[in-house]
């Protein structure tokens, strides 16, 4: 379970914000300089941003989907 100073700010990201982070995120990761907790909070950053990426991406598909039956309708 990510710790909450992992996640506390996550949900007021927009999709860019998030996905620059995330990128951030791994690329510190993959450097492998940080030490074991420092790596924890790492991938629970990165995990809570990858979700709030997939968040904003379902819901840009939801609304994608209600236009175009929208239209189909019309």
């Amino acid at each position: 379970m990510p710790t909450p100073e992992a996640t506390s700010d996550v949900a007021a990201l927009s999709y860019e914000q998030a996905r620059d982070e995330l990128v951030r995120v791994v690329s510190e990761l993959e450097q492998g300089n940080a030490n074991l907790e420092q790596s924890l909070q790492l991938w629970e950053r990165g995990e809570a941003l990858a979700r709030r990426c997939e968040e904003w991406l379902i819901g840009a598909k939801a609304r994608l989907d209600a236009a175009r039956q929208g239209q189909a309708d019309e």
